[in-house]
């Protein structure tokens, strides 16, 4: 075969082509501007005052105004997908993921993942494909890192006749502990104002048990949908080409669950507003497709108060954010009696924030 004749373009990785241990360099660094942030608040409306107001995140011991957490985590899932999702039905979960150093404005962030487990499906028709996926900063310090598992299409079916490939599965915490959350080094929330925030209620005003209904609706648009995964360089293919996915067996793009997470958390701004940073995703499901016209709700409920070593004036509390569609949260919605996701639910997030102690 000529060179000329040969495919230039990425197809993407099937399930076959992945294996154990296998590390991937994704392309390409991205530097972080001030206009992305101001774009993924014009996408959410995220009032967390940590990424509004310079003044204030100086005044707390960082260097200048951080770029919002969840955005951090875009960009870098976004350098995955090529590799990682381009040809995946859908992402199906997160552990493990820990925020590290504040990024700023400037910054220039790189990305690489390890495969860590695989599985295939007895449809034989698709995979499991587990990752482990870290970026880092021009520095190479890590910004965050994460396990994410996403099922994946076969480039050919599987024969029916032949036993199944023997499952991998990466053995990940339920919780990352607090002695594994990152607190920045020169964190001082002695001039910390809830004033400013709107709210008074701190770490210590919050009970184990403890539910919110954020009481905010937000309705998803097709174009915002489409304006984030380009602003996340997300390139799978079920998020952008209908032509494709009319022909599938939903008939329409899905929206990304990443940005049903960034909408759920601008909504815990109501009741939760002085959680100002993000410090780790214990585990993350989207147990429903979510499509463009539905609107989202959500809720949180305190699943635990943690106290961080050598700290007296921050704390962690544990969350488990549920947002649903076309429902509001008055009455929780959750699960049935038998323990099943209501249909109405797209997304539970465990994870944990920091936020300031009553000192």
């Amino acid at each position: 075969m000529s060179a000329s004749s040969k495919s230039k373009t990425n197809p993407g990785h099937y399930f076959e082509d992945f294996q154990l241990d296998q590390e991937i360099v994704h392309a390409t660094p991205r530097t972080i501007t001030e206009g992305d942030q101001a774009l993924y608040m014009a996408l959410y409306g995220s009032r967390f005052p940590l990424h509004c107001s310079a003044e204030m995140a100086m005044d707390i011991g960082f260097d200048d105004m951080p770029l919002e957490d969840l955005l951090v985590f875009h960009i870098v899932f976004g350098k995955s997908v090529p590799d990682i999702s381009l040809n995946a039905v859908a992402n199906l979960g997160y552990a493990e993921c820990v925020f590290g150093v504040p990024v700023y404005a400037g910054d220039t962030l790189r990305a690489t993942s390890r495969v860590i487990g695989l599985k295939e499906n007895s449809n034989r028709k698709t995979g499991v494909v587990y990752v482990r996926t870290t970026g880092v900063n021009q520095d190479d310090e890590v910004v965050v890192d994460f396990v994410r598992w996403v099922m994946v299409r076969k480039r050919e079916a599987g024969d029916d006749s032949l036993p199944l490939m023997p499952p991998v599965l990466p053995d990940v915490m339920d919780v990352v502990p607090a002695a594994d959350l990152i607190v920045p080094d020169d964190l001082d929330l002695n001039d910390y104002d809830p004033e400013l925030v709107g709210q008074a209620d701190l770490w210590d005003d919050y009970a184990v048990g403890e539910k919110i209904d954020h009481q905010t609706g937000m309705t998803l648009e097709e174009a915002e949908h489409q304006m984030a995964t380009r602003l996340y360089q997300n390139t799978a293919k079920v998020h952008f080409n209908q032509f494709a996915q009319a022909q599938g067996p939903v008939g329409r793009r899905l929206v990304y669950g990443g940005h049903i997470i960034s909408l759920a958390r601008a909504m815990s701004f109501n009741g939760l507003a002085n959680g100002f940073r993000l410090a780790a995703i214990n585990a993350g499901s989207h147990t429903n497709p979510s499509f463009a016209g539905d609107t989202i709700h959500a809720w949180t409920e305190v699943l635990d108060k943690m106290e961080l070593p050598d700290r007296s004036d921050v704390g962690a509390l544990r969350l488990r954010t549920v947002a649903v569609k076309d429902q509001d949260c008055e009455d929780f919605p959750y699960r049935d009696e038998d323990g099943v996701y209501l249909g109405s639910v797209v997304l539970d997030l465990d994870y944990t924030v920091l936020i300031p102690r009553r000192t």
